[in-house]
């Protein structure tokens, strides 16, 4: 009898890399990674996470993509330097979470921001008419400060949106819900001090995480490659003269600054210093 040939992916581990700040960009690039993960049978999937986090509708649709996938496909989260807010919600999607002792972690909770200038306007002589259809049309407007209902409505969609976020850690890492408000009051801390609270499993490098991801599906730690499912350079990054680092360095900054405009007045699970 003739046994067919397995294909060669199952004898590889996937890998997904998510860096920056979580957007609607990376959504996109490791949705359609985790796609081609399930297609072409993985047995297991390395996910490596260096993020302060991002956009609360994002962090959850990869989330759940990430869910979905383990039903098939082992899991393991490596947290890199950074792993913070959206991308602790994120790692939760992960059965097994592995970080190095100096890992900045944590930093469970919500922010929302606005910008207020209403003097600035006032000093240059600018002003708005407004007309809305109802008072709370144009919440969290920049050229008036908010009023106290205004905050109470915020607020309340802050405390959903944490609430959310606790319980899906709670039920990630089976800890109690209590339990976990007792660390996520927006505090960051170190990956050992997470695998104390049982954020984390263990402690190690990338390469650790690669070989325990190796074990748990049964293939030799020391012969078993991963396949990382790599996002298409950006045009800036094919045509802009210079270093590698140099390149990095500016396409960091702009995307950090798209990040920033795209997100103003929209709530984030996001670490910021």
């Amino acid at each position: 009898m003739v046994w067919p040939l397995r294909p060669k992916f199952r004898k590889q581990i996937a890998r997904i890399e998510i860096t920056g700040a979580i957007a609607s960009a990376t959504r996109k690039r490791v949705l359609e990674a985790l796609k081609t993960v399930e297609e072409k049978k993985f047995p297991a999937l390395l996910l490596r996470i260096d993020s302060p986090g991002g956009t609360v509708g994002d962090s959850q649709e990869i989330y759940s993509a990430l869910k979905r996938l383990r039903k098939k496909t082992k899991i393991v989260a490596s947290f890199g330097n950074i792993s913070a807010s959206g991308g602790v919600y994120i790692g939760m999607g992960a059965e097994h979470i592995m970080a190095n002792p100096g890992t900045i972690t944590g930093s469970i909770g919500v922010i929302l921001r606005g910008n207020n200038l209403e003097r600035l306007l006032e000093k240059v002589g600018v002003s708005f008419k407004v007309i809305k259809s109802g008072p709370y049309k144009d919440i969290l407007s920049f050229d008036r400060e908010l009023t106290e209902p205004e905050e109470n409505i915020l607020q309340e969609l802050i405390d959903v949106s944490y609430q959310q976020f606790v319980q899906t850690v709670a039920e990630g890492r089976s800890l109690e819900v209590e339990k976990v408000k007792t660390f996520a009051d927006g505090r960051i801390f170190t990956g050992e001090q997470a695998v104390e609270l049982g954020v984390v499993d263990r402690l190690g490098t990338e390469e650790d995480a690669r070989r325990w991801t190796a074990e748990l599906v049964g293939l030799d730690p020391e012969k078993t490659p991963c396949y990382t499912l790599e996002e298409r350079k950006p045009l800036l990054s094919r045509i802009l003269p210079g270093s590698r680092q140099a390149k990095s360095g500016i396409r960091s900054g702009i995307d950090w600054l798209e990040f920033e405009m795209s997100t103003s007045g929209l709530p984030l699970w996001l670490y910021r210093p």
